[in-house]
Order: C-alpha cells, then structure tokens, then sequence
C-alpha cells in the first residue's frame, strides 16, 4: 500500500509540471541539429537557461567558421565568446575543444551521425567514451538524436526532483535515478519534461531560500509538505 501511494503521488507531480508549466518550456530546442552540433549544444546546455544556451551556442557559430576553427583556436578564445552568456566558460571552451579534437582525431571529420544506427543505449556508451562526455550531455544527444528515454539532468534539474520528491537524492547512480523517473515519465513526454525540471529549478527552486511561495508545485512538492520551505512573500526572480 506504500508503495502505491508513493506511485500515485509522484504521478500527480508529474502531471501536475506538464500541465501547470507546459507552455513554459522550450521543448524541442535544437531537436534538428546533427549529432555533434548536439553534443556541443549539451556542452552549453549544462548548467544553463534554454535561452542563455541558445545565445552562448549561437555565438559559438557566428563567431567562427566552421568547427575546425573552433578546435584550432584557442579556450581562451572559445571563453570569451561564450562568457557573455555563459557560466563557467572556460571549462565549457576546454570541452567542446577536446571533443573537436577526439572526434576529428577518430573519423577525420566533424560527423557522428553514423551513430544514429547504432540505437539509444550503444550510442550512448560509445558517446561516453569521450573525454568531453557527461551524464547529462550523453542523454541529451542520446534523447534528442536516437529516441532515447534517459533524461538529461544536470545538478540544479536534480536539486529539483529531489526536493519534488520525485528521485532519492541521496541515490548517487544514474542508471537507477533514471530507472525511477522512467516509470513515472512517459517517453513522448521526456523532452518536454527535462525542459520543465530546468524551468522549476531556474525560477524557483534555488539552491539557496527557494521561491517555493511562488512555485506552482508546492501543493505537491515534498520539501514543502516536510516544512523546509518558506512559503512567505518572495521575489519573483532569483536574486543575484
């Protein structure tokens, strides 16, 4: 009987993100750019606002080009670009140049869509193999290019559906935190759902004094129900 309850009450918070924030999201975002451009995307994505990825990838690609000139240039160069959109820039050039450099190293082209016919889970472990590779990067291209299921997180989506009630968060394992989600999550919805986690958690769910006064799911939000949260007046956007 607990478990059915714990079932039932992850379901009303799903259901309840798509309908109340559905017309938030950016779903789909990218969706058509090959394999590499994905990864490279995911690269700017982590960590980020759909739209200050949009303007940090955006200004990656008038700002050179073609992706040769990106992998002979220097990060400091890529930092720049991106910094004016961007956190943690630096780390962000380093990555997409050695992913450049691998992929250019291993097929002598700036081309991964072979990958495509490989299906979700065998792309997604050869994916991984890369230097410039991380959990999330890897479920997003495996997600947006192959149909893939695992959802792409990074730490402040997680943050999220910890405190939602919706993962374990003490659960360090990818596999079994997606395992979880994939049960509650239908596949047709996953994209829109991860784009809907990244709205939660960039315009409530801060790490620090969360906008749970604000926030559409309290009504279901565990953190709220174990009475850690403030549910007095608060601003409407994050305090910088």
């Amino acid at each position: 009987m607990a478990t059915t309850t714990a079932t039932n009450s992850k379901q009303r918070i799903v259901t309840q993100l798509l309908s109340s924030l559905g017309k938030r999201a950016k779903a789909g975002a990218a969706v058509d750019k090959p394999v590499l451009e994905q990864f490279i995307y995911a690269i700017c994505r982590e960590g980020a606002s759909p739209a200050d990825a949009d303007a940090g990838y955006r200004a990656l690609k008038d700002q050179f080009f073609d992706w040769n000139e990106v992998r002979v240039s220097s990060a400091q160069e890529i930092a720049e670009t991106l910094q004016e959109h961007l956190a943690e820039a630096e780390v962000r050039a380093l990555r997409i140049i050695d992913l450049l450099q691998e992929v250019f190293e291993t097929t002598f082209s700036f081309d991964l869509d072979a990958l495509i016919k490989k299906g979700a889970k065998p792309a997604a472990k050869q994916l991984s193999r890369y230097k410039a590779a991380s959990d999330f990067a890897v479920a997003w291209v495996a997600q947006r290019c192959m149909d893939g299921q695992d959802l792409p997180l990074d730490a402040a989506g997680l943050r999220a559906l910890d405190r939602l009630g919706l993962i374990d968060g003490a659960a360090s394992d990818w596999e079994t935190l997606q395992s979880a989600l994939e049960h509650h999550v239908p596949k047709n919805k996953a994209p829109l759902f991860g784009e809907l986690i990244g709205v939660v958690a960039e315009d409530f769910c801060w790490e620090a004094d969360p906008n749970c006064a604000r926030c559409p799911l309290s009504s279901v939000c565990s953190y709220v129900q174990d009475g850690k949260a403030a549910l007095t007046a608060a601003p409407a956007k994050k305090p910088r």
